[in-house]
C-alpha cells in the first residue's frame, strides 16, 4: 500500500507503474479539483442534501478504441441498460478521433487501451457536484471541441 494525491496516483497510472480501473479514473480526475481534505470535507458537506443521479456507464466500441458514454453525453442512450439484460452493444465504424471531432456535447471517457484514458467533460454535473479534471494519458487532442 501506498498514501498517493490524486494528482500522484494519475502520474502513476500515465507512468503504468499502477492500474486502477476506469471508474476510479475519474473520481481521482475529480478529486484533483481539491487542494486539501478539508477543502474537499468542506464541499461535501455542503451539497450533501442535493441529490445524486444513478449513473450506468454505457460503452461505444469504435474502431480504434471504446468510449465509455456518461449521463448528459450527446451519445448517451435515452434508456440505458442498468442491469445488463437487454445486451445492448453499441459500435461503430468511426475511429475515436471522429466521434470526437463531430461531438459537441461530452461527458465520456476515451479508451485506446487499458492504460491510455482521457475523460472529456462540458456539461454541468447536476446536484451541485464538481466535474472531473480532464486529464489524458496520450497525446491527442480533441480539445478544439471543448
Amino acid at each position: 500500500f501506498q498514501w498517493s494525491s490524486p494528482a500522484e496516483a494519475i502520474e502513476r497510472f500515465k507512468s503504468q507503474e499502477l492500474w486502477f480501473p476506469p471508474p476510479q479514473f475519474y473520481e481521482f480526475c475529480r478529486l484533483c479539483n481539491f487542494s486539501s481534505l478539508e477543502e474537499l470535507q468542506q464541499f461535501s458537506s455542503a451539497r450533501a442534501l442535493e441529490g445524486c443521479e444513478r449513473w450506468m456507464p454505457v460503452m461505444l466500441s469504435a474502431a480504434d478504441g471504446a468510449i465509455q458514454l456518461l449521463p448528459g453525453d450527446e451519445l448517451y442512450p435515452e434508456d440505458p441498460d442498468y442491469t445488463g439484460e437487454k445486451k445492448i452493444t453499441m459500435s461503430t465504424d468511426k475511429k475515436v478521433e471522429d466521434l470526437m471531432r463531430e461531438g459537441g456535447v461530452f461527458h465520456r471517457m476515451v479508451m485506446k487501451d487499458i492504460n491510455n484514458l482521457a475523460i472529456y467533460v462540458n456539461i454541468q454535473a447536476k446536484y451541485k457536484h464538481i466535474n472531473p479534471l480532464m486529464i489524458k494519458c496520450d497525446n491527442s487532442d480533441y480539445n478544439s471541441r471543448l
